[in-house]
């Protein structure tokens, strides 16, 4: 006798089997779009292991050698001593580093640091001023201070008591290559003939020697400038802003993606009243000193 086989039991097993393969496979496909990539790093972005630094694990920050107070004591950046290094260490804080992870390098001169191209520090801090040219080539986080400008020169000098830019322009000038000091002779003040040297000791030693009459400098630098380095000279006169200066700001690589993690670090510690406070500590003179306006 034959007898009827009865399928609906195999059909029900089948489709439940089709429908458990079916949600495995689901599964899969969405475990494996939400797992990151092979070598995905975003996740440490803007934290200390930030593959985007240029030595992962430490802040590396490009400045001078020497370093000059009142912007670092002691020739020596790590210390912390001085607007400038004690404003990079608030800025580590803010960004996750302790003290241990902040490097300093040092190898570039001024204008090595302002030329396009690669640079061996995530950013470098030394009284650089943005301006448009250097925009050209360079990324630039948001300025941080704007300095007067002052005249530095010997007693008895022709710009001693000088009231206006045309008194100005009949001394011998001069300035450091490359900075905006030079700019600002030559574009602002109409000076020509302008004595160029290669460094600010350069410049200084020109004064101390006779060849020029006077030099332009932020005035932190020129206070320290008369306090320490030619003390014989001193402050005569406070002078306008350049209109194509800005300020200092940090200068990075052109392309460098840091820029905003670091800029919203730095408005941090601008809100919160760290800049200013250094300033006052370190940057601002003693007494009266006269404007010439123009």
């Amino acid at each position: 006798m034959k007898r009827r086989l009865d399928l609906s039991g195999m059909f029900v097993l089948v489709v439940g089997v089709v429908a458990l393969v079916a949600a495995g496979l689901a599964f899969t496909s969405c475990a494996a779009e939400e797992a990151p990539e092979p070598g995905d790093t975003t996740a440490l972005e803007r934290t200390p292991q930030d593959p985007r630094l240029v030595r992962p694990g430490q802040l590396t920050i490009g400045t001078g050698d020497p370093v000059y107070p009142p912007w670092m004591l002691h020739d020596d950046p790590a210390r912390g001593e001085g607007f400038e290094n004690a404003m990079v260490y608030a800025l580590a804080e803010e960004l996750g580093f302790s003290p241990e992870q902040v490097v300093w390098e040092r190898g570039l001169t001024f204008d090595q640091t302002i030329a396009p191209g690669p640079k061996p520090f995530d950013f470098s801090i030394r009284q650089i001023s943005v301006t448009a040219e250097r925009q050209q080539i360079l990324d630039f986080s948001i300025v941080y201070f704007q300095p007067d400008k002052a005249v530095i020169a010997l007693p008895g000098s022709d710009v001693v008591n000088a009231t206006s830019f045309a008194d100005l322009r009949r001394a011998r000038w001069g300035a450091t290559i490359g900075t905006t000091d030079l700019d600002y002779l030559e574009n602002i003040l109409g000076v020509s003939n302008v004595a160029v040297f290669d460094d600010q000791a350069g410049t200084f030693q020109a004064m101390q020697g006779g060849l020029i009459d006077a030099t332009v400098a932020a005035l932190p630098s020129a206070i320290f400038a008369t306090g320490v380095q030619v003390p014989e000279a001193e402050i005569v006169a406070l002078l306008p802003p350049d209109p194509h200066d800005t300020g200092h700001g940090l200068l990075f690589e052109q392309g460098n993606t840091l820029v905003d993690w670091v800029n919203e670090g730095l408005q941090a510690i601008i809100d919160r009243g760290v800049v200013n406070d250094l300033i006052e500590q370190y940057l601002l003179p003693d007494g009266d000193i006269p404007e010439i306006a123009g």
